[in-house]
C-alpha cells in the first residue's frame, strides 16, 4: 500500500495485488499436498477454483479505464474461497468419515 500511496500521489500510478485461488501450474503442482489442497479449495469455493487463464483475464480488466480508481487493494480472484467458512460438501464428507 505504501507504493500505491507514494506512486499514486507522485505519478498517478495504481498498485494492486491479486489473491488467486489455488492454480495448477508447474510451480504449484510441485508442492507436496497441492492436489489435495486444490480439490479442497475447489469444493469450498462457490464458483470453484479459477484457472490461470481466468486470472489473466481478470488482471486485464485492471488495465482498463473501468478500474481507473482502484488502487492499494488486494483483489480476491478465488471463486469465493476467501469468504466461506466450510461448504456443505466438506461437512458431509467429514460426517461420512466419522461413521
Amino acid at each position: 500500500r505504501s507504493y500505491g500511496y507514494h506512486y499514486g500521489k507522485a505519478k498517478g500510478v495504481r498498485v494492486n495485488t491479486v489473491s488467486q485461488s489455488p492454480t495448477k501450474t508447474t510451480a504449484g503442482t510441485g508442492i507436496s499436498g497441492f492436489n489435495a489442497f486444490y480439490e479442497y479449495a475447489n469444493q469450498m469455493s462457490p464458483l470453484g477454483n479459477a484457472s490461470a487463464d481466468d486470472c489473466a483475464d481478470y488482471v486485464i480488466t485492471l488495465f482498463s479505464d473501468l478500474t481507473k480508481k482502484v488502487t492499494m487493494q488486494n483483489l480476491f480472484h478465488d471463486g469465493g474461497f476467501s469468504c466461506v467458512g466450510i461448504s456443505e460438501e466438506i461437512v458431509e464428507k467429514m460426517e461420512q468419515g466419522l461413521k
